[in-house]
């Protein structure tokens, strides 16, 4: 199926920058972008099939790089003890914070996940999400773990959305291991890994490495085992504390490093040389009242990629809207609108090994995209909350 799509102005995301082809046109064959650029530049051809677009302003589909969307139970309570001043590490302590949600995700069914999962997805997608990463995590023993992998597999399959499965077996210590994480980091390395792996339900490998989670040695050897596995790496690294997980990420050519409001310039000239993506996460910043910032001039002025992710999940973004993470973006990190944009499209692509395929406009990528009924793009960062009216494409096909 050919097919032409014209009447709008198009930010295509090349290079990273708003790249505005005015009165465009996109040509799509068979799922993928054929040509674009200016309508009265249009090859003469024969289309199966022509459709304006209104004067919408075209975007890539956005990409949600990291979230936590598969989970049972819910932590409002938390909420309500960190307005009163408990710390995020004195909840964990009382059996609180990720072990909560552990037991909850331990004790609900496959289904019952799924259909959790499914309305949280939903949201996403209305936001004109068109491809998402969802981590495991919430599981640590490896039934639990392969049931939330399962999950995400079967979202992935039933609903209109590109998902990568990451395992984040190493995210907490289960109670069964308590005081004992050099074990259970053999359990993911010798047991859990292999044979999630082997069954096809993982695409990447993330590990929480922090002073109340993992230490950077105990994270090595998941990423060796992870690379003898032949998966990518990706790391929630500085989001408390500074052990330089960053620069371990960028040794082992990590897709990204995640959270890093600690991370120092040292470890942003480590991930510039490896091409790590930098994954910013204003909505736990937000929601956990940081003050610490991330280096945004360290970044821009190493080069590294900057993407942006809601970090969906029940203890420290609850984040239904991926278009609420570039207000924040902006407002909390001083980003650009159009750095945001970039970080939901082209780096966020980057940030999940999508880069040569997905998060721009042009000819040989998958034709993934929203026709916004907007008057600029820096609108997408500007409004807040609200169904903004738009047309979502996937796959060449308008959903």
């Amino acid at each position: 199926m050919k097919t032409l799509w014209q009447n709008c102005n198009a930010a295509t995301m090349a290079n990273g920058t708003y790249s505005i082809i005015e009165d465009a046109a996109i040509v799509t064959r068979d799922g993928y972008i054929e040509w674009i650029g200016p309508r009265l530049h249009l090859p003469p051809a024969e289309y199966d099939q022509t459709i304006g677009l209104e004067g919408a302003w075209v975007t890539p589909g956005l990409i949600d790089c990291h979230t936590h969307t598969v989970f049972g139970g819910n932590r409002s309570g938390e909420f309500e003890q960190r307005l009163q001043g408990v710390s995020y590490a004195e909840i964990a302590a009382a059996g609180g914070g990720i072990a909560s949600t552990v037991r909850a995700t331990r004790a609900a069914s496959e289904d019952e996940l799924f259909a959790s999962a499914r309305q949280r997805l939903l949201c996403l997608l209305r936001d004109g999400v068109t491809s998402v990463e969802i981590k495991s995590g919430y599981g640590l023993s490896l039934e639990s773990e392969r049931k939330i992998l399962r999950v995400i597999r079967r979202l992935g399959q039933e609903l209109p959305v590109t998902v990568r499965s990451t395992c984040l077996a190493a995210h907490a210590l289960p109670p069964e291991y308590k005081d004992r994480a050099d074990d259970y980091i053999e359990h993911i390395c010798t047991e859990m890994l292999p044979a999630l792996a082997g069954e096809g339900l993982v695409d990447a490998v993330d590990a929480f490495c922090e002073y109340l989670a993992f230490s950077p040695a105990q994270v090595e050897r998941v990423f060796k085992v992870a690379q003898q596995l032949g998966l990518p790496v990706k790391l929630h690294a500085e989001q408390l504390s500074s052990l330089h997980g960053s620069s371990l990420a960028a040794r082992y050519q990590a897709l990204s490093a995640d959270h890093l409001e600690f991370m120092t310039e040292e470890d942003a000239v480590a991930m510039a040389q490896s091409g790590t993506v930098a994954v910013l996460l204003p909505g736990a910043f937000y929601f956990l009242r940081e003050t610490q910032l991330p280096p945004m001039e360290s970044l821009r002025k190493h080069g590294v990629k900057i993407a942006i992710a809601s970090d969906l999940n029940p203890g420290t973004s609850p984040a239904l809207s991926l278009r609420l993470m570039l207000n924040m973006a902006c407002t909390l990190f001083r980003m650009t609108p159009e750095e945001a944009l970039a970080g939901v499209t082209q780096h966020a692509a980057t940030a999940l090994g999508m880069g040569d395929t997905h998060g721009s406009l042009e000819p040989g990528k998958v034709a993934d995209f929203v026709a916004w009924n907007i008057d600029r793009p820096a609108d997408l960062a500007y409004w807040l909350g609200a169904d903004l009216d738009k047309r979502v494409v996937r796959n060449g096909v308008e959903l």
